[in-house]
């Protein structure tokens, strides 16, 4: 008998957690939205009391940045847990001569190591839907998202139908009310249009905001309300189903907002993947006091929201303004949560934060982080912080340099987390220190795309 009990425990303690310990997860990542557009983070006149309800639910982190001012380099570092520069991704994939211009591929691999797939093999159901951007609708030959590890998608700027944009949440809930009938965990990924242009507006909530003077402010206000519902519908969901305690809810966005460069009159436009509706001139996204905008290494394009939510797990009602969280982090943080063992030959460039989400204060980070974007130098008059095309993190320092190293400032995040101050000719010796960093960092980096990642229709570019 005492052999049998000892049997039995050895069991218990080796074993993986059991599918009821193992959150299911739903991670929704918005489009363009800036750190200030939250009636959390202040914002004058923009409502979004869903996502308020995560926060005040759950810990609002501060500090949170992506890993690139645009698009599908910040996508590809979720979906891969590093940098979009190890696959030549410095930019958002578009029609092929453009990707072919820029040196990037035309897709994400299908060779890459991929969250989803590290989940599903865990024997978490999968599913994507909304935006995706790691291809474009315009190239009709890329890999589906499905073979990137979904067992459901729906979604828009990739190849194959486009979904709706405003049908994300209303499949999401299909798919989750699905996995928790089968009883198996899930992960979900509800990738939210809003704000990106164009804006896409209901009469609802155009109305919803009928007493704003700004033509402009009505459409952005109205936009983002629309997704925040479509968000409470979701929290709505898991409530309903009695699987809330048991699910990490994550807010963030792919990078800060956009704004016009220069004064833009009012007008429609239209888009290949999601249709027509109204232009840059709407776009009046805020950072909450950080430089630069969307496309900038500045905390303006690169810091964002991220308001975690796991009941009895994350503290309610917490603010923690001084843990640097990645996008890098958060395959590592997702598989561990899932109990997921990470192939030997895998190398992150991010750390699992799992501690710091259930409230131990990261106060600094194990590993630096890095950004390479393709950006103009010299700086245009119109656009003052988007002339970084590398950066480096490393503890409280941060280095932004222009593209062939002739220039750089300094920060000192712990005391300036929004850089208003360049210390570079104060301290000569970090700057050293974080070039040197830099330049290793780049002697790791290919000099062009490899593998299957190109169109057929790059024949003659």
């Amino acid at each position: 008998m005492r052999f049998i009990i000892f049997v039995f425990t050895v069991v218990a303690v080796c074993a993986p957690a059991t599918r009821g310990e193992r959150p299911n997860i739903v991670f929704i990542f918005a489009d363009d939205w800036g750190w200030g557009d939250l009636g959390c983070h202040g914002h004058p006149y923009v409502k979004t009391p869903n996502i308020d309800r995560l926060a005040r639910e759950g810990t609002d982190f501060h500090r949170f940045t992506v890993a690139s001012g645009v698009c599908s380099p910040s996508r590809t570092a979720v979906m891969t847990g590093q940098f979009p520069a190890r696959y030549n991704i410095d930019g958002h994939f578009a029609w092929v001569p453009s990707n072919a211009k820029r040196n990037m591929p035309d897709w994400l691999s299908l060779d890459a190591p991929l969250l989803p797939r590290f989940l599903k093999k865990a024997g978490y159901t999968t599913a994507h839907f909304g935006k995706w951007h790691l291809a474009n609708n315009m190239i009709p030959d890329s890999p589906l998202p499905s073979e990137y590890g979904y067992d459901e998608y729906g979604a828009f700027n990739c190849a194959g139908e486009q979904m709706p944009v405003h049908d994300d949440a209303r499949n999401a809930i299909k798919f989750i009310e699905k996995s928790r009938q089968a009883a198996k965990p899930f992960f979900v990924n509800l990738w939210l249009h809003e704000p990106h242009t164009p804006f896409h507006t209901v009469p609802k909530y155009r109305w919803r905001f009928r007493e704003m003077e700004s033509e402009e402010d009505n459409i952005y206000a109205s936009v983002l309300s629309h997704a925040d519902d479509r968000i409470g519908d979701v929290l709505d969901a898991l409530d309903r189903l009695e699987i809330a305690d048991n699910t990490l809810v994550i807010f963030s966005s792919d990078n800060g907002p956009a704004r016009a460069s220069r004064p833009t009159e009012l007008g429609l436009m239209h888009d290949t993947a999601t249709g027509a509706g109204y232009g840059i001139a709407a776009a009046k996204g805020i950072t909450g006091g950080r430089n630069g905008y969307k496309s900038s290494l500045f905390e303006g394009g690169i810091g964002v929201p991220f308001i975690a939510r796991w009941p009895g797990k994350i503290a309610a009602n917490v603010v923690d303004d001084v843990s640097l969280i990645s996008a890098v982090d958060l395959l590592p943080t997702f598989c561990e949560l899932a109990n997921v063992k990470l192939p030997a030959d895998y190398q992150p460039d991010g750390v699992s934060q799992v501690a710091t989400l259930m409230g131990k204060v990261a106060a600094r980070r194990e590993k630096p982080l890095f950004w390479k974007m393709q950006s103009p130098w010299p700086a245009r008059e119109r656009q003052p912080f988007h002339w970084v095309s590398y950066a480096v993190v490393n503890d409280h320092w941060k280095l932004l340099s222009n593209k062939d190293g002739t220039y750089s400032e300094l920060f000192d995040l712990r005391v300036d987390p929004f850089e208003k101050q360049d210390v570079s000719s104060n301290q000569p010796v970090v700057v050293d220190e974080l070039k040197s960093l830099l330049s290793d960092w780049k002697m790791t980096l290919p000099t062009k795309p490899s593998g299957n990642v190109f169109s057929a229709e790059r024949q003659g570019f």
